[in-house]
């Protein structure tokens, strides 16, 4: 998620504050520095490094964290509340108009991955039993009204295109009285960017702004480039007025400077954040999550929202009981994989674990195409087999291994990941029952 360098860094010095156990002055002052540093290594602002600091060093200093029986607890949890703050405090939602329908103007230079954003940000709407519409007012870039076009057939959102050689301003006006006509509740207006901020820009968007009055503008930057991002958005802001930021690519090899330097440097708050290409890969922003990921602490709340918007819960039901009634076969075994594949990649949930270091994950080399491998071997497999695995032997095992592609020794570990699967299933089963009488739904949550 963009930060594994700085939540090393962090991590190796409160390290040492948890060694030290009794904290003085000069101790916090030397992890202070490293703190410090990490933050500068990350591209943070340095005024917004130094401002953290100064908040950060002010409350460690303190009685209750001198006198405390766990100084780097208190430490570390100050830290926490400020980064959280650093970012915003508190979700930040689009603003939905009391007259629909709420219009949402995105803008952004060209390489942050607009077009593609609005299209994820509209179908994120869509999911929530919305009714969006897509507007194409990028007249300019070629394949730009294309790429929406696909991009929304994709999310299952309607585009609405202008006619040749007909204005932004006029296309983003007469999408909007086709919304109302039509029922559309979001419209998302796709502008179009440029390799920089100019005079033709800005007076186009401003023209757009004026014609339509937006409820929302949001700006869409690229948080790999770092500083050159906040740079971009005070400048959009200052040009134009932006309501929020679209943070994208904090999935990449980014040092993650750009989302906490940005809600200080222009007061306007991330309210989303691009994690990944699939068209899902888009999340609310929530500072405290990600304060709780930059200090290594994972983020099991969003991993339990991806969990509950890709299990479902009649199938989950039904999961319970055939695991009660120790009936869960194999093809109840790939469903369940695919489901959990459903979420993201397996080292994007992964991460997501209190604990789990994402640096070491980029080198565990994990296998995405396992799940190809199992599903093809199961799909190879007679119904049968697939509802009584214990009958496949010898020659069952090679007849499947040909149909799929793989070896013998490829089914056998397979069939033994099935059956520790199954064991594990019928325990989480049986503690959800004792701690949750009356409740069905997935065993994990």
């Amino acid at each position: 998620m963009g930060f594994e360098s700085l939540t090393e860094k962090l991590s190796a010095a409160f390290k040492k504050l948890k060694n030290k156990g009794k904290l003085t002055p000069a101790d916090i002052k030397e992890a202070m520095r490293e703190v410090k540093l990490a933050l500068l290594g990350a591209d943070v602002n340095i005024k917004v490094v130094k401002e953290f600091v100064a908040r950060v060093s002010e409350r460690a200093v303190g009685i209750e964290v001198l006198e405390s029986l766990t100084p780097a607890q208190q430490v570390i949890k100050i830290v926490n509340e400020e980064l959280c703050q650093m970012m915003g405090g508190s979700v930040s939602k689009i603003k939905v108009s009391s007259s629909p329908p709420t219009i949402v103007m995105m803008t952004g230079l060209q390489g942050a991955g607009k077009t593609t954003q609005t299209g994820k940000l509209a179908g994120l709407y869509k999911k929530q039993n919305k009714r969006p519409l897509l507007v194409a007012c990028d007249v300019y870039r070629p394949a730009a009204i294309k790429q929406l076009q696909v991009v929304g057939e994709q999310v299952g959102v309607p585009v609405f295109a202008g006619e040749q050689g007909e204005s932004p301003v006029s296309i983003a006006k007469r999408a909007v009285e086709h919304a109302k006509r039509h029922g559309n509740d979001f419209v998302f207006l796709d502008t179009a960017g440029r390799l920089h901020i100019d005079e033709v820009l800005i007076e186009e968007l401003k023209n757009i702004k004026q014609a339509v009055n937006p409820t929302e503008i949001l700006l869409v930057v690229d948080a790999m480039t770092g500083q050159d991002a906040v740079n971009a958005a005070a400048a959009f802001n200052e040009a134009i007025g932006i309501d929020g930021i679209l943070l994208t690519k904090m999935d990449g090899d980014t040092r993650g400077g750009a989302a906490l330097s940005v809600k200080h440097v222009t007061g306007k708050p991330i309210k989303f954040i691009g994690v990944g290409e699939k068209l899902s890969d888009i999340e609310e922003f929530h500072p405290d999550r990600m304060a709780s990921r930059i200090l290594g602490m994972g983020d099991v709340l969003t991993l339990i929202e991806k969990a509950q918007e890709s299990f479902d819960e009649k199938k989950a039901a039904e999961l319970e009981q055939k695991i009660r009634r120790e009936t869960f076969d194999l093809t109840d075994f790939l469903d369940q994989l695919r489901q959990f594949k459903s979420m993201g990649s397996m080292d994007q949930v992964l991460s997501m674990l209190p604990g789990v270091n994402a640096s070491q994950l980029s080198n565990a080399k994990i296998d995405e195409g396992a799940l190809a491998k199992t599903e093809a071997m199961i799909l190879s497999m007679t119904d049968r087999e697939r509802l009584h695995p214990e009958i496949i032997n010898g020659s069952r095992k090679q007849r499947i291994a040909a149909g799929s592609g793989t070896r013998v020794e490829d089914i056998n570990r397979m069939l033994k990941q099935f059956e520790q699967s199954k064991k594990m299933l019928k325990q989480f089963s049986s503690m959800g029952a004792k701690r949750r009488p009356g409740r069905r739904g997935f065993p994990f949550f």
